[in-house]
């Protein structure tokens, strides 16, 4: 097998040149690591068809089918071995939209949807759009992962949950949940009448090591109670062009999203479908295996750079994405430590707290930048340890 070379991240000169929220929101003596951006170049292929978009004008509506679908389903194919039918394939502007598009059919109000954190914190918002509570079932820490509890999820279905968003892989914790516990969740959801609309957004940023399972592919039943809301946004960095595909594989799961209203598609960002075709077409794959590397790189370089500068820190290798929750509890740095790391270390983290109080004490740490950025980071919230 050959050697893939991790992809270079842009010097930090340049980054300072982006006008995107993780480049603006904070002055230049601040190192930004919150936000789900990263610093690399996109693929040639995206920056190709972005190019060629703009020098034709083509900058209108969206077309009812502008290529994506049979691109994402030949990605699912390549990439995860799960075969899509591109007719059960709809789009919209991003993730959280189509989630909540899809909770207010398949929930009343009033109702209860059970979500697993800590989690990503829109998570709490896009329930309530949907008219829905939300209920909390926390992951399972076991000292060495974190999973599903399955118990806990089966204990709200009894008493009266009617769907459950899932984040898959999880955001923050960066978890793949095994086919087992997605087949055993999909049997739970059947059982008591049940959906599962399953967050897949992270899925083509699966470490070496680990093996992504789609939800609708982890077992007759799965495709029977799912639904699952996927985009390029994350792998590709694309959050500001928005495309986001909604994705069944049963008849009356497809029967439901097809009845969303036409204004659902329409939100589908031109660009954001142009970039998307052109990511998850073949020609983006070597870019993607190349991040990967680089990935791969710096989620272990952080736990050495954490050994070493912040030894007080708990942080567990991430299966998938360039997210990193860790744990700074023992610091003592109050149950928001971010803040402090803000004022006065000058490095921008994610706030714990805002993943659910299970946050408490946390930070989440955005590695995909160069190792040298990485290294930066966690040398000053060393020093600010021993200060």
């Amino acid at each position: 097998m050959s050697v893939i070379a991790p992809l270079q991240a842009l010097p930090v000169d340049q980054l300072r040149l982006r006008t995107s929220t993780k480049w603006r929101r904070y002055p230049q003596d601040v190192l930004p690591m919150f936000v789900a951006e990263t610093d690399f170049v996109p693929a040639p292929a995206i920056t190709a068809a972005l190019a060629r978009a703009v020098q034709l004008g083509d900058t209108g509506y969206t077309p009812p089918d502008p290529g994506i679908r049979a691109a994402y389903a030949g990605f699912a194919e390549r990439r995860f071995g799960w075969t899509v039918d591109p007719s059960r394939i709809r789009t919209t502007c991003d993730v959280m939209m189509g989630v909540v598009e899809i909770l207010r059919r398949v929930v009343a109000p009033g109702d209860r949807v059970v979500v697993t954190p800590p989690v990503y914190p829109p998570f709490f918002d896009c329930v309530p759009e949907a008219g829905a509570l939300v209920e909390r079932v926390p992951l399972r820490d076991t000292g060495e992962a974190w999973e599903l509890d399955l118990a806990g999820i089966e204990a709200a279905f009894a008493g009266g949950a009617r769907a459950i968003l899932l984040c898959n892989p999880h955001n923050p914790t960066g978890t793949v949940h095994s086919r087992a516990s997605l087949a055993a969740l999909a049997d739970l959801a059947a059982t008591y009448g049940a959906v599962v609309v399953s967050d897949e957004i992270h899925a083509p940023l699966t470490g070496r090591g680990a093996t992504f399972t789609p939800f609708l592919d982890a077992s007759p039943t799965a495709a029977r109670v799912g639904y699952a809301v996927v985009s390029a946004s994350k792998a590709f960095n694309l959050a500001g062009l928005k495309c986001a595909l909604m994705v069944t594989a049963d008849d009356a799961t497809t029967a439901v999203v097809r009845s969303l209203p036409d204004e659902v598609e329409w939100r589908t960002g031109l660009f954001g479908a142009l970039a998307a075709v052109a990511a998850f077409s073949g020609e983006s794959d070597d870019w993607l295996d190349a991040q990967l590397a680089a990935l791969d790189v710096n989620r272990v370089l952080l736990a050495e750079l954490l050994a070493e500068h912040l030894p007080a820190a708990r942080y567990r290798i991430p299966d998938a994405g360039f997210l990193a929750w860790i744990d700074l509890t023992a610091l003592a740095w109050g149950d928001n430590p971010a803040v402090k790391v803000l004022r006065d270390a000058k490095v921008a983290l994610h706030f714990g707290p805002l993943f659910g109080q299970e946050g408490a004490g946390h930070v989440r740490l955005n590695f995909g930048c160069s190792p040298e950025v990485l290294r930066e980071a966690v040398e000053r919230l060393g020093a600010l340890a021993r200060s």
